[in-house]
């Protein structure tokens, strides 16, 4: 079976943010794997785990230079090899745009399986995954929070999340599913693992050896566009109600009236 995870390289959740002309300044920012793409690596290695010998793991990304840093962490954690699309030409790329330079790439490596984080915490889209699935014309599901593949790597059962409660499916591969959180517990790589990925393979490819076009699915072609972002207003302090409860209750109706003008 292979197995192929795109991973994305993102700004730490806990990092400080500022803006800088409309955008965010990420000078001297901890980056980090996307913590939804550690699921997906976590849950390739397991099922590689039971068959290691029909099994192959190969990581994905696109993105610059310092991304192979990702690509590193999640080689560590036991996925057998990496793939960078790196070229200008992927520069600025929405979503649909990513969507396709991987399925482009991902096409070229063959597949049975496609594993994706349910979604980058940097822009929490979630549209990268099911795109890719139908640029690839495969079957696909979202939130997965429990995966089996089936002894004859014919076909999976797969537990997903949907409002109010979740369902069971049986899919057919291949197949592209977004792993959501509980479906593991994603280990950290061992000193072993850390002194193996050095000496793993990552290859890289730019727009040709894909078949990406730059002058239809570049950045010129991007569907969404983003023009600016500000930092959401500070928040007012809190105010206490002190007194018997008929007098707290008259201070806030008439802080509602007077102050937020919401009755």
């Amino acid at each position: 079976m292979k197995i192929v995870v795109c991973v994305k390289q993102v700004i730490d959740t806990g990092a400080a943010l500022t803006l800088k002309e409309g955008r965010v300044d990420t000078e001297g920012l901890p980056r980090v794997l996307n913590p939804y793409d550690e699921f997906a690596v976590e849950e390739a290695v397991r099922i590689r785990e039971q068959a290691p010998d029909e099994t192959t793991v190969t990581l994905i990304s696109l993105g610059p230079d310092n991304f192979k840093d990702t690509l590193r962490k999640g080689l560590a954690m036991g996925a057998d090899q990496a793939v960078h699309l790196l070229d200008p030409a992927f520069d600025g790329l929405d979503g649909l745009g990513v969507a396709t330079a991987l399925s482009k790439a991902i096409g070229t490596l063959g597949y049975d399986l496609i594993l994706c984080g349910r979604q980058a915490v940097d822009d929490d889209m979630a549209q990268v995954g099911p795109a890719i699935a139908v640029l690839l014309d495969i079957p696909y599901a979202t939130v997965v929070t429990k995966l089996k593949i089936n002894t004859d790597q014919q076909k999976a059962e797969l537990t997903r999340q949907i409002e109010g409660g979740s369902e069971i499916i049986e899919a057919p591969l291949p197949l592209l599913l977004t792993c959501q959180k509980g479906l593991n517990e994603p280990r950290l790589p061992s000193l072993k693992g850390i002194m193996a990925a050095k000496k793993k393979e990552i290859t890289q490819l730019d727009a040709a050896a894909i078949g990406f076009d730059a002058n239809a699915m570049g950045a010129a072609a991007n569907r969404i566009r983003e023009t600016a972002l500000t930092l959401p207003a500070a928040r007012k302090q809190g105010v206490m109600l002190e007194g018997a409860p008929e007098e707290a209750c008259s201070q806030l109706v008439q802080a509602l009236r007077d102050d937020a003008k919401v009755i």
